[in-house]
């Protein structure tokens, strides 16, 4: 009776050929394994370099932004001062449009040229404020010392007008005490009447008749003076009415002059060469027309100011 062949073979190389498959299937899991963790490690490392750069990419604009809030205290400083501040707005915007660049780049593509680039232009500007900080720090200090000079210099003046002030007052308050002191006086006035017949007359009284009155005799002496200076002095006589007015006549000697800031009619005037001597002065006043009965005032007077004053009657 004829055998059949033993399975066993071809069991054996379908199970090989299982083992086979399963080893070529495990070897290319491996390999979409490995390849795959390579794959999320260069996505890891991609991701950590972007968000670098990110990271580089905020830090310079932030450094740029504190660079622009410094050059614009700086223009504020230089402003504030009144000198110009032209060459620090010109910085201002040249940061502005490096902002304006920075924040132009997408996530990632700040690259290794423009971070060198702006860096390096950050450190210029840094270096620009510091040296403009120093030239600020160097005005400020002149204009405190011009100031502070300036200051000293205006107080030496107000105390110079200050003692300027004092001395013109003091010498006024002197003039003014010269000037008063150098006042002639009149003293021992007397008044006496000439008749038609030229006879003379004098009253202790100072009491006459009206109708036999001429002219108008009045002597006195300028008392002793050594403050006033020896010089020609001008005597103005105003013979009084009792009415009050002042008896005025161009044809015999009369015109006005200033008292006390306001202008006056005088009777008489001449003028006299001072000696302080105690030189006697006299006027002689020819009315030309009646006497007015009463009370009739002599005033004499030197430089606007009166000298001397004395009264008569005429009855």
């Amino acid at each position: 009776m004829e055998q059949n062949p033993s399975p066993e073979p071809r069991n054996n190389s379908r199970i090989l050929l299982i083992v086979a498959l399963f080893l070529v299937l495990l070897g290319i899991n491996g390999v979409l394994y490995w390849m795959n963790r390579q794959k999320n490690a260069e996505n890891q490392q991609l991701t950590t370099q972007v968000q670098e750069k990110d990271d580089l990419l905020k830090t310079q604009i932030t450094e740029y932004e504190k660079l622009k809030a410094d050059f614009e205290r700086q223009s504020q400083e230089v402003q504030a001062m009144g000198l110009s501040n032209d060459s620090l707005e010109a910085k201002i915007a040249s940061i502005n449009a490096d902002l304006l660049k920075l924040r132009s780049f997408k996530a990632g593509s700040f690259s290794i040229k423009e971070q060198q680039r702006f860096k390096q232009r950050a450190q210029n500007f840094e270096a620009q404020l510091r040296k403009k900080d120093d030239e600020i720090a160097q005005l400020k200090a002149d204009n405190e010392a011009l100031y502070t000079e300036t200051t000293t210099l205006k107080e030496r003046q107000n105390r110079l007008s200050d003692t300027i002030t004092t001395i013109a007052r003091s010498n006024q308050e002197l003039s003014e005490k010269v000037a008063v002191a150098s006042r002639l006086q009149a003293e021992n006035i007397r008044v006496g009447v000439v008749n038609s017949r030229n006879k003379e007359k004098d009253d202790d009284d100072n009491e006459f008749k009206a109708k036999r009155v001429e002219k108008i005799k009045i002597t006195f002496n300028l008392a002793r003076n050594d403050v006033s200076p020896k010089e020609t002095k001008q005597i103005m006589l105003r013979l009084i009415e009792p009415d009050g007015a002042a008896l005025y006549n161009l044809s015999t000697g009369g015109g006005t002059f200033m008292i006390d800031g306001s202008e006056a009619f005088y009777t008489a005037k001449q003028d006299i060469v001072y000696d302080n001597t105690r030189q006697p002065v006299q006027f002689l006043y020819a009315k030309g027309a009646a006497y007015k009965t009463g009370l009739h005032t002599i005033e004499l007077y030197e430089g606007g100011v009166m000298i001397g004053k004395t009264t008569f009657t005429l009855k």
